[in-house]
């Protein structure tokens, strides 16, 4: 089923998310779920909190990257098929030189702003079996899971803007909360009772 995502201006974008237990209830159907609504918006990756559910999990799956042609051939190759499900994340450490990438969010919708991220993020996380890993990710990959780990963090990528970049998103920022903007999937914006 596919889920409306939260807008910004919603509280929820701004908890800090909790981990949960393997009991948590229904889960496989909230991934599978989030899977669909992330799909459905042609996102590459998308948070709890943008569904409405403060609680630390996130997912993500880059081969729509792997199509574009300003990647290596190597890049491409390791964006393509990397899809994981992250529950219960925390960084362990993120290192090397900062780069500058174009980034967007499902919550807000047509703002595209290039973000500096340290390029490699070692992340413990649990699975959607609840197994432990500990992993080194770099490149493109380390960006997108940065992306997402902010969200349960309850930051947004506007947040590593310049306060004078962010003054100049503002009207926009609002016209979103209010749901004043033309998207293709269903969204629950902030102002309104219901989503659209």
């Amino acid at each position: 089923m596919i889920l409306p995502i939260v807008a910004y201006g919603d509280p929820v974008l701004r908890k800090v998310s909790d981990p949960i237990e393997a009991d948590y209830p229904e889960l496989k159907t909230l991934i599978q779920n989030m899977w669909e609504t992330m799909y459905g918006a042609n996102g590459v990756g998308l948070a709890a909190p943008q569904v409405g559910r403060p609680i630390r999990l996130f997912l993500i799956d880059t081969s729509p990257f792997a199509e574009d042609e300003d990647f290596s051939p190597e890049e491409r190759e390791q964006l393509q098929g990397f899809k994981k499900v992250f529950i219960n994340a925390e960084v362990v450490e993120e290192t090397g030189t900062n780069w500058a990438f174009n980034e967007g969010c499902l919550s807000i919708p047509e703002i595209r702003e290039d973000v500096s991220r340290k390029d490699t993020i070692t992340l413990s996380y649990v699975d959607e079996r609840f197994k432990a890993h500990t992993e080194t990710f770099s490149g493109l990959l380390a960006r997108v899971i940065q992306h997402e780990f902010d969200h349960i963090e309850g930051v947004l990528f506007t947040d590593h803007l310049s306060s004078l970049k962010r003054r100049l998103l503002k009207g926009r920022l609002t016209n979103i909360s209010k749901g004043n903007i033309d998207v293709d999937y269903k969204m629950k914006f902030p102002a309104l009772k219901k989503a659209r």
